[in-house]
């Protein structure tokens, strides 16, 4: 289908790049620092909490100009990226080395992933980004793109949601006393949430950019919201600049 400007909305472009670009740098910065305790007064945070909303936002931008699509693509992108990445740690880590060298220990500590917690990031990811992407796009639809705002707090009351509560379940239950996993689920979430309503004008300001430059706001009608497809062929009606 070609757009007002001649594009085809098929097509991948620059400015999409950038975004997924952006969207798997923040998320493996994120799994990154995970493991980084941060204490706020009497409340206990994970380091990823400062990054991991903004690939909600990525998400967001990629869903509202773009469509469930290729948001899909790239969420794919990030998956395999991810997965990759923990599984090379995991084998650099298991790997000999020299008996002089001493910073094995603290070299592992940060960069060490064990399976569960690379199951739990993972099946995590993958349940709340498609959560997110979902319900946006069909929101949008339902709204006639009206009320961006209703549509990007509301998929990622969701999709963090969804997110926070299987990964916590699958890496930490059984690990801490249930009142501090339970306190540590609810502040995440509780931060994740307000990071994204705190970011909403900023969200507002790329959606706009990016639509004008791109002259590309996707509507999601008669599509299949399948996960499993990474088809871009046919693109969506109600494609307009």
């Amino acid at each position: 289908m070609l757009l007002k400007n001649g594009k085809d909305s098929s097509e991948i472009s620059v400015t999409f790049l950038l975004i997924t670009c952006s969207f798997v740098t923040c998320l493996l910065i994120t799994n990154i620092v995970a493991g980084r305790l941060i204490q706020f007064g009497s409340y206990t945070l994970t380091g990823d909490l400062f990054f991991f909303p903004i690939t909600y936002i990525f998400g967001d931008v990629l869903t509202e100009v773009y469509g469930f699509k290729r948001a899909r693509l790239t969420i794919w992108t990030g998956f395999a990226a991810n997965l990759f990445m923990a599984v090379m740690f995991m084998i650099i880590i298991a790997l000999p080395y020299p008996d002089f060298w001493n910073g094995h220990s603290s070299y592992s500590t940060v960069l060490g992933f064990t399976p569960r917690v690379v199951a739990a990031s993972l099946i995590a990811y993958f349940v709340g980004e498609f959560s997110n992407s979902t319900i946006l796009s069909r929101m949008k639809v339902w709204t006639g793109g009206r009320w961006l705002w209703t549509r990007t707090i509301g998929s990622t009351l969701v999709g963090e949601g969804l997110d926070t509560f299987v990964f916590m379940i699958i890496a930490f239950y059984g690990v801490y006393p249930m009142p501090i996993f339970m306190s540590m689920v609810l502040v995440q979430y509780v931060w994740k949430v307000g990071y994204e309503i705190a970011a909403t004008p900023l969200t507002y300001w790329i959606v706009s950019v990016v639509k004008r430059k791109e002259g590309m706001d996707i509507y999601d009608r008669g599509i299949r919201y399948n996960p499993f497809t990474l088809k871009l062929k046919k693109h969506q009606e109600g494609s307009h600049s």
